[in-house]
């Protein structure tokens, strides 16, 4: 019980400047879990089609995996069917290369999208925590000129205590914000990577298994 009457306490010392602080750092909660789902779902939807298509690739079964890939939502799924659709009217590597980049740009900000938000929400509170800071010890100051000599120095100490909440509490929601949003910025950075990687690979099948079939018409004009 204690407990509890020092934690009310503590944000009834906050004073009015602890409302908007909430609200921030409600909304930043509110789009961190849903950051957090979304690139969690994104990546194994990612994985699961990569999984599915890359023997279909390594066959040479490009109709297939258009076919799987063509009514999927996912990012990968996307962009290798963006490179599908790119070959049938061009061949060389530079120009798939470029459709599923197109692709990559379209995919990319939706997987950093409202992210900056939490960074945002983590600087901004800790102003307004400074800010009712300084406006709490203002105050302070300003009743310790008025009242007497005696009492001066137990009337400063809790002014000061009450106008340092106001930053405590602010610390205490910006320091996990900013470590939500690395954390965020990172798993979003390593599905780009992975984004990456598969087009490379794609690239590469596609390179590969057309030298395959010119090898034997060019063997059949040298004899």
């Amino acid at each position: 019980m204690n407990t509890f009457n020092t934690v009310v306490k503590f944000f009834v010392d906050c004073g009015a400047f602890l409302y908007p602080s909430l609200l921030m750092a409600a909304l930043g909660l509110a789009i961190a879990i849903e950051r957090f789902v979304f690139l969690r779902k994104a990546r194994a939807d990612n994985r699961k089609l990569w999984d599915q298509v890359l023997p279909m690739l390594q066959g040479g079964r490009f109709k297939e995996v258009a076919n799987v890939t063509a009514n999927d939502d996912s990012a990968i799924g996307k962009i290798v069917h963006n490179g599908l659709v790119r070959m049938q009217t061009a061949r060389r590597r530079e120009d798939i290369d470029n459709a599923m980049e197109e692709g990559m740009m379209e995919i990319v900000p939706r997987l950093e999208k409202r992210t900056h938000y939490i960074a945002t929400f983590a600087n901004t509170i800790t102003l307004v925590g400074l800010l009712g800071t300084i406006i709490g010890l203002i105050k302070g100051f300003t009743a310790v000129a008025q009242v007497n000599p005696a009492e001066k120095a137990e009337l400063l100490s809790a002014s000061i205590s009450v106008a340092m909440n106001n930053t405590a509490f602010a610390l205490m929601v910006a320091i996990p914000f900013l470590l939500i949003h690395a954390f965020l910025q990172a798993r979003a950075s390593e599905i780009v990577d992975s984004l990456e990687a598969a087009k490379i690979t794609f690239l590469n099948l596609v390179q590969r298994l057309s030298s395959e079939q010119q090898a034997p018409q060019r063997e059949l004009r040298a004899s």
